[in-house]
């Protein structure tokens, strides 16, 4: 399945030889992920004349960014709430400037590169009565904040709405052709771009990073750099023990082809079941985007049955509407509401990390980006930079959540070991996956494009039995999100390695 905007997404790429068939260069800082954040800082360092090389196991954008529904947004569903629940008033102020920041350095980037932007007014609402004292609280925390918003009662859309917040002129778009551009001024600044190629292990001596890649092809190089920077969704270095302090959800979008006018506004209900919705601008016309659907990685019977909820409910509000793509994404939520920015492990600058965005990385990636290289380049920090501190006091906030989450990851580990010994080893049908066997035989086999393939069904990062995910054709772990291919081949991390045949 390919997103809206990967769908195309080379008419906006430069023509890069990802294949690299010299030696990994010596480089001052290796970037470890071409999404939005590890771009917008690998160019930024460049600019300040710094040698920097970008490491991507995919294509640029094929995780996170170019699976996003792209809100550049100040107001973010329930987020400023949220963290105000954990939180001063004082750090809701400092996220949302950070994120303001952010916004703004993409709308300007975007503007003097001849990106298109949209301006149109963003909602949190409420769909139903029981959503309305959440709407009330992100409102309340929004005007505490200094957001410009309005309390909406009625609105003339074809779908539930009961009250909500409006924040007017805010950013949606195409991330593609940013991504492009970065990639461009990356290359003309002298840095390196180096697709399909994977970080599997970093280490440190006298003083630097020596950094192990494997091409897609099984080559293994090392490259050596002065500071790595981890911008891949979660570190893929368990250092610092981030897998446990991010909760991983997936989330689901389908675009669609809808006769007559769309609504203009960028809309994210507060209740459940999610709805997120934006129209988007095409050479084919405009599509609707409708998100929602998002449950914790590997622990759902069927993803397939998000996309169908979401079909479902789109052509019941909007007749005629026939999907043209579906996809879906993965996101971190920190323990405590707040992004990880900065060291890996606390004072050390050699490895640092970029994440928990909680599906708003279109604002936090540039802002952690922002930071980032002003750390790098022994600039001032930002006076905002407290409240995306990777290490920092407020934390034990989320000890709670945090051992709530690692309660069911532990429950989920034990219940993957004794399951499949109740599976029989039966013929599957086209699409399917099946873990089965005792616990000292257990296979995962799946079928996809009439090919019958078996791996191991042990994830390669801490040992949690995997789950099929027959929205997507992978692997997943109920664990700590990481995810694999129908063949083995690690497709998110946490995990670095591939599963065994």
């Amino acid at each position: 399945m390919t997103s809206l905007w990967l769908d195309g997404a080379g008419d906006h790429q430069p023509q890069i030889d990802g294949s690299a068939t010299k030696d990994a260069p010596n480089v001052e800082v290796i970037v470890v992920g071409a999404g939005i954040t590890g771009l917008v800082v690998a160019a930024l360092l460049a600019r300040a004349g710094k040698r920097v090389l970008v490491v991507e196991a995919r294509s640029a954008g094929a995780v996170a960014t170019g699976n996003t529904t792209a809100k550049v947004s100040l107001l973010q569903g329930s987020r400023l709430s949220a963290i105000s629940r954990r939180h001063s008033m004082d750090l809701v102020r400092q996220y949302v400037e950070g994120n303001r920041e952010g916004q703004a350095w993409l709308a300007q980037y975007c503007t003097e590169r001849g990106i298109e932007l949209q301006y149109e007014d963003a909602y949190s609402y409420a769909q139903f009565e029981r959503g309305l004292p959440t709407a009330r609280a992100e409102f309340e925390a929004a005007v505490s904040a200094g957001l410009g918003v309005h309390w909406v009662d009625h609105m003339d859309v074809p779908f539930e709405f009961r009250g909500g917040v409006r924040l007017a002129e805010q950013i949606q778009f195409d991330p593609m052709p940013l991504l492009g551009a970065l990639i461009t001024e990356l290359h003309e600044r002298g840095g390196r771009l180096m697709t399909g190629h994977r970080v599997y292990a970093a280490s440190t001596s006298d003083g630097r990073v020596s950094v192990k890649l494997r091409s897609a092809q099984g080559r293994e190089q090392i490259a050596h750099a002065d500071h790595c920077v981890l911008a891949t969704g979660t570190p893929i270095l368990d250092r610092g023990g981030f897998f446990a302090r991010l909760h991983p959800s997936r989330s689901y979008c389908v675009a669609f082809d809808v006769p007559g006018s769309l609504p203009r506004s960028m809309m994210l209900s507060v209740d459940q079941p999610t709805r997120s919705v934006r129209y988007a601008p095409t050479a084919g016309g405009e599509r609707l985007i409708v998100g929602g659907g998002g449950h914790t990685v590997g622990r759902k019977d069927s993803a397939r049955t998000s996309y169908d909820e979401l079909v479902g409910w789109t052509r019941r509000h909007f007749p005629g509407a026939e999907p043209t793509h579906y996809w879906s994404a993965q996101d971190y939520v920190p323990v405590d509401e707040l992004p990880y920015v900065g060291p890996l492990l606390p004072g050390v600058d050699r490895f640092l990390v970029a994440t928990g965005f909680a599906k708003w990385g279109m604002t936090n990636g540039v802002a952690a980006a922002l930071l980032l290289a002003k750390r790098l380049l022994g600039g001032e920090q930002a006076r905002w930079a407290p409240a995306f501190a990777s290490w920092n006091p407020h934390e034990l906030t989320g000890l709670t959540t945090a051992l709530k989450n690692n309660l069911e990851v532990g429950w989920h580990m034990a219940a993957g070991w004794v399951s499949p010994i109740a599976h029989r080893n039966t013929p599957l049908r086209e699409g399917a996956g099946s873990v089965s066997g005792p616990p000292w035989n257990m296979a995962a086999r799946s079928v996809v494009g009439g090919e019958e393939r078996r791996v191991s069904p042990v994830c390669t990062h801490l040992g949690g039995v995997l789950s099929w995910n027959d929205a997507e054709k992978s692997w997943d772990c109920p664990l700590h999100g990481s995810r694999f291919g129908p063949d083995g081949t690690v497709l998110e991390g946490p995990a670095t390695r591939d599963l065994s045949r």
